[in-house]
């Protein structure tokens, strides 16, 4: 699928992050297959999913676009942080990429611009997942085919917030002409309707969809304040 197929596909639609932390009991391949059909069900038009086993098994149980990471620790660039983990999300059927294209140093010393390009040359596609505009600017001008917000607020400097970098969203529909995705801390419709207003191409939600055991720990959390 070209970038311009898939962008015109992705037009003002949800794309439902189906993703478990390490030790959640929904992180198994089965179950997040089955994350993945609800969101069909209800209506997504693309799936985001974590490690090349289950982007394959999501790739061939769902008839959408699927957009695939590796998750490879915990700090620093740990979202498909070389061309080794991107190349084998392509192999497992995603037909987009995405990595973290901050400015912070990649474990092996690589560049994201060979990843890109290798990506490229593999026949898939790429969303630059960024933290501030400038990231987004130079993520776009490496030939990033998408550029997600989803690491604003999880990389220090950037802005804490309780929900959506709506800010950052604005700016960077302004300055790029690669379609920009939401994604981070949209908790509810509402939220995703605004990042649609402020300029984003489309809008990826995970915990608020597909994560019981967070939004447990909300309720819990509420009932405990005096």
């Amino acid at each position: 699928m070209t970038a311009q197929n898939l962008a015109a596909a992705l037009k003002g639609r949800l794309i439902v992050s189906c993703q478990a932390p390490p030790g959640d009991p929904m992180r198994e391949t089965a179950t997040l297959v089955r994350l993945a059909l609800s969101a069909v069900a209800g209506g997504g038009s693309a799936i985001r999913a974590n490690e090349p086993e289950v982007v394959a098994a999501i790739v061939k149980a769902v008839d959408l676009p699927v957009i695939g990471l590796w998750k490879d620790g915990d700090t620093g660039v740990y979202i498909t942080p070389t061309v080794r983990h991107a190349l084998a999300v392509v192999e497992a059927g995603a037909a987009v990429v995405a990595a973290d294209a901050t400015d912070r140093p990649r474990p092996d010393g690589s560049a994201f611009a060979e990843l890109v390009t290798a990506v490229h040359a593999a026949g898939a596609l790429v969303m630059a997942d960024v933290s501030t505009l400038a990231e987004g600017i130079t993520a776009a001008g490496l030939g990033a085919d998408f550029v997600s917000t989803t690491l604003s607020g999880y990389v220090p400097g950037t802005p804490k917030q309780t929900g959506p970098d709506l800010e950052l969203v604005t700016s960077l529909s302004a300055a790029v002409s690669v379609p920009v995705v939401a994604e981070g801390r949209i908790n509810t419709p509402e939220e995703a309707a605004e990042a649609l207003a402020r300029g984003a191409h489309s809008v990826v939600v995970g915990t608020a969809i597909t994560a019981p055991t967070a939004l447990t720990s909300r309720f819990v959390a509420g009932l405990a304040r005096p």
